[in-house]
């Protein structure tokens, strides 16, 4: 009655293999909504303290969100985490079995934090995001077929690049339709906006895939969006702090805003031409830009406070 009930799941396009520790009971179960009714029943019978899968995309995300209505304990844990943890314990051997076992006792061993799912708004939010994303991409890879590519072909390209503009103008009018159905999003929204360099796209961004803004310590804030160096010391060697991790589509969307933001604030201006003067390459400073906008937005979301440029800059 006192054991530890750890669930893996090994989550594949068709099917679900899911393996529940220190019982040893392994179960297939088809990747569809029934399949899932099915794996959750059997699962609740064990009363677990934490059922584990991993981040492949979308295809956990029918399973994890059906966790979390049934209000049993889901991690969605790293991919890359897990296959250290593999390497850790010199698991070689791979099959849908042994993944799920791995997986499970992944979680019994490192004990990773719950994860908690966001509204239904901020996660329509984050997709549209996404999809956004996904179409600008498009779009740039038609843009240099365009110059590539002989006139005869043009015709084909720029009916594509119109239905594509029309598109991402109609996710970025559903944006910001979320966000002023909602007093909260809204109020966020005027915030970050208050910040010459933020717009629509990257308020929204902030939003839904950076809830915690706000809420959280400046070193927390940039070490989530991936722009806190990294420290790598090991006796008298002392290597280039570096960033990495974070969420990377937040990083993306807050580089590009300090593009703008070099242009028309001159706060990040200033910082920007201070770093490059002093021998930072221009990389590295713009990083560091975004670093001090991280914590500057949020400190303001914080605070409750507006962006005035006098105390910013001091």
């Amino acid at each position: 009655m006192n054991q530890t009930i750890t669930v893996g799941v090994d989550t594949g396009k068709l099917q679900l293999d899911i393996h529940i520790r220190p019982l040893k009971l392994f179960f297939s179960v088809e990747n569809t909504e029934k399949g899932i009714r099915q794996a959750l029943k059997i699962i609740k019978l064990h009363r677990p303290n934490r059922i584990v899968i991993e981040a492949t995309g979308r295809l956990e995300m029918p399973f994890i969100l059906a966790c979390a209505e049934a209000k049993l304990p889901i991690v969605r844990a790293n991919p890359l985490h897990i296959k250290r943890f593999a390497g850790a314990i010199g698991r070689r051997v791979k099959s849908d079995k042994f993944d799920a076992e791995l997986i499970a006792y992944y979680g019994e061993v490192i004990q990773p934090a719950l994860t908690s799912i966001k509204p239904k708004s901020l996660r329509l939010m984050s997709d549209l995001i996404t999809r956004r994303n996904q179409l600008l991409s498009m779009r740039t890879m038609e843009k240099n077929r365009l110059q590539i590519l002989p006139k005869s072909l043009h015709s084909t390209i720029k009916p594509m690049m119109t239905a594509l503009n029309h598109q991402i103008t109609k996710i970025e009018k559903k944006l910001v339709l979320l966000i002023e159905q909602c007093q909260e999003y809204r109020s966020k929204s005027m915030i970050l906006k208050s910040c010459p360099g933020i717009g629509d796209i990257a308020a929204a961004s902030l939003i839904s895939n950076l809830p915690e803004l706000g809420y959280i310590t400046n070193k927390q804030a940039a070490s989530l969006v991936g722009v806190a160096p990294i420290a790598k010391e090991s006796g008298s060697c002392r290597k280039r702090r570096v960033v990495q991790g974070g969420r990377t589509q937040v990083r993306t969307v807050l580089y590009m805003a300090m593009m703008s933001a070099m242009q028309c604030n001159p706060v990040f201006k200033a910082f920007y031409t201070r770093l490059v003067d002093a021998g930072k390459p221009k990389k590295v400073a713009i990083v560091a830009c975004v670093r001090k906008m991280v914590v500057t937005l949020n400190s303001m979301l914080k605070n409750d406070t507006m962006w005035r440029e006098e105390v910013i800059s001091t």
